[in-house]
């Protein structure tokens, strides 16, 4: 639990940094990435198996990251590079949650996680410098730490005892909230290789999704007793 703690405190400040310098659209985009390296991470850590089509899928995601990112052109920004390291995090992350022993409430884990941010946070600042907060600077992290911790614990509470294949593609939906939330309150619209990359993302993460709830009905049918 310490370890998973430590993991995710690195992936938030990795995306926390990326994102006061990214569209809030491109960094939810990254973001995405997470399931797509939960796949390779499954197969290379974990034992299972992917075919073709699992394959094909994870690399159409990352040519959709690479689009997002713009690794070459007007569009680079080494952010964006920070941002898809973090999502590896948080890819291993949500590995580690399925992990814990149930007997640990969820609660307790998001906690452990809280602590560690706010530990690693310190660390940070301790480099960086300390500037003091202005009320309304106060009253907004206040409710940014709200949405934070109870998004931990569903996100704990979703990973330990959700199908995952039924749960995931709701993340999508985040895309959606963020380039709305972008527009409205920043202006900002996401470039046409950014649109590419983010159909990319959400097509090949729902086919995964699709597949992965086939093979786990096929593979309860045939367990059943004839």
């Amino acid at each position: 639990m310490a370890l998973r703690g430590t993991v995710d405190a690195c992936a938030t400040m990795m995306y926390l940094l990326s994102l006061f310098r990214l569209p809030i659209a491109n960094a939810t985009a990254i973001n995405l990435a997470a399931p797509l390296f939960m796949t390779v991470f499954a197969v290379l850590f974990l034992g299972e198996r992917a075919g073709v089509a699992r394959w094909s899928a994870v690399m159409l995601g990352f040519v959709g990251v690479l689009c997002v990112v713009q690794p070459r052109g007007e569009g680079f920004n080494a952010w964006a590079l920070l941002c898809l390291g973090g999502t590896l995090f948080h890819a291993t992350r949500d590995l580690m949650t399925r992990r814990i022993d149930p007997a640990i409430p969820s609660v307790i884990i998001t906690l452990a996680t809280a602590l560690a941010v706010t530990v690693l946070a310190g660390c940070v600042t301790l480099l960086t410098g300390w500037q003091a907060f202005a009320l309304r600077e106060l009253a907004l992290l206040g409710v940014a730490a709200g949405f934070l911790a109870s998004g931990y614990f569903l996100l704990v509470q979703c990973m330990r005892t959700g199908e995952v294949s039924l749960t995931a593609p709701f993340r999508y939906t985040a895309v959606l909230f963020a380039m709305l939330l972008g527009y409205a309150v920043w202006s900002e619209v996401p470039s046409g290789w950014a649109w590419l990359g983010i159909a990319l993302l959400v097509g090949s993460g729902l086919y995964m999704l699709h597949s992965e709830r086939g093979r786990t009905r096929a593979a309860a049918l045939d367990a059943q007793p004839e």
